[in-house]
């Protein structure tokens, strides 16, 4: 009777540790999985909910958090490079195409505002194939804030396109590209004010380089003066282009923070469509108002000297370039920072300006020379800044695991030692009852 009334109570304790050892383990795969911040921005494993599905089948993988995490970080570097490719082309692409429509006669304000918007209804396709790789129904998770969040901040990239099309048509290229090269520093400070973005040696060496290096640029190309170029015509087309690199800026960081809400990348390309589709209504608004329009068409037939079939393809392939850029750049500041995006963007100037050397025949003199090396300096900086920063995450997860596995280990041979010395005592309560 002794050793039925002593034998429950251990048994329930030993069943107690199992429990506690088993939601330790849970918490312990849990808390790697969450450790993991890529995972959080890849496609479509957050966005499904169909265990059939790629991404259903990459969240069953949460029991085996290693090849979760090596998996979500093989895809997320895929994702970070389909979007810098992105930036990449549409950026080169787009500065060559307006050079193509400005070299040609071709100078309206309004259609260098209405390309850079019109090109949304690209950002459909990679929105079905989302829907058909994964179960998410498009704007799911899309809340009234959200949408008028992206259509406010629609409105905002319209009237930055539009004083950066002002201030393009009105001042020369040198000075233009010396207004524009304080766009990071100001990206740095709105990301420390808003998205409390730490300021280290990488990133500030990294701007001071890139910025020396797009005024080494306009200083370079101080020969490009327009003809006819009056003081009123220069004060405006100066405070539009100080307007520009100000508002994207303030942008940059803006989204970030509003990113950081955002559960998916299918996400990003809906916000993106949204915005550009308030942008688009912004330009084309202002179009007919102020006879765009009109302008175009009256421009494709009696200005560009190529013919109206060679304007009308210039238009439409800026139209795909400016969305190639656009989105590249928003898919960059999700998957990393606003800071980042900023630099990126920055550091494809110096690219720009070997794309003009290479197509067009432009002159590439010692300052032109000189600002492309500072720009690769400055951009390797800041990669190599990151890289050691990664690295020593990991090392820093590599440690924590360490001290959890060895956390686990001296709990089993606690518990062992435990279990061993209540069969003694239950040896010995049958002995005494013996």
């Amino acid at each position: 009777m002794e050793l039925s009334a002593r034998q429950p109570p251990a048994l329930n304790q030993h069943r107690q540790q199992q429990q506690q050892q088993v939601a330790t383990a849970d918490e312990n795969s849990l808390a790697c999985f969450s450790r993991s911040e890529v995972l959080s921005k890849i496609i479509m494993y957050w966005c499904s909910n169909n265990n059939n599905s790629i991404g259903g089948r990459v969240i069953n993988m949460i029991r085996s958090p290693q090849m979760h995490e090596e998996s979500g970080k093989r895809c997320y570097m895929i994702l970070l490079g389909i979007n810098y490719m992105c930036l990449f082309l549409g950026s080169v692409s787009s500065s060559l195409l307006s050079k193509f429509y400005f070299i040609h006669k071709g100078g309206s304000r309004w259609v260098s505002t209405w390309v850079q918007c019109a090109g949304f209804p690209l950002l459909i396709f990679p929105i079905y194939f989302f829907k058909i790789s994964t179960n998410r129904n498009p704007f799911t998770g899309f809340t009234p804030r959200i949408l008028c969040l992206s259509i406010l901040i629609g409105f905002f990239m319209g009237v930055n396109n539009l004083l950066f099309s002002w201030g393009n048509s009105y001042l020369p290229v040198s000075t233009n590209s010396l207004v524009l090269s304080t766009q990071l520093a100001f990206t740095l400070i709105t990301s420390v004010i808003i998205v409390k973005q730490k300021i280290t040696f990488a990133n500030l060496n990294c701007v001071i380089l890139l910025t020396l290096s797009s005024v080494l640029l306009a200083l370079g190309s101080s020969h490009d003066k327009p003809t006819g170029l009056t003081k009123a015509k220069y004060f405006k087309g100066f405070f539009s282009t100080v307007g520009a690199g100000l508002l994207f800026a303030l942008y940059l960081p803006i989204m970030e923070k509003i990113y950081k809400k955002v559960h998916c990348y299918a996400m990003v390309v809906e916000m993106q469509l949204v915005m550009e589709m308030a942008a688009t209504v912004l330009a084309t608004a202002g179009m007919a108002a102020g006879g765009g329009f009109t302008e175009m068409k009256t421009e494709s037939t009696e200005v560009f000297d190529l013919g109206p079939k060679a304007y009308w393809l210039t238009v439409w392939f800026n139209v795909v370039t400016w969305q190639l850029c656009f989105m590249g750049t928003a898919g960059m500041v999700f998957l990393t920072t606003s800071l980042t995006g900023g630099v990126c963007m920055t550091a494809l100037m110096g690219i720009n300006v070997l794309g003009g050397v290479l197509v067009y025949g432009d002159h590439f003199g010692r300052l032109k020379a000189v600002s492309t090396l500072l720009c690769v300096w400055g951009f390797g900086s800041y990669i190599y800044g990151i890289y050691t920063k990664m690295k020593d995450k990991n090392e820093d997860e590599e440690e924590e695991e360490k001290q959890t596995e060895n956390s686990k280990e001296g709990k089993k041979m606690n518990s062992s030692d435990g279990e061993a010395n209540k069969v003694m005592e239950l040896e010995e309560i049958v002995t005494h009852n013996a």
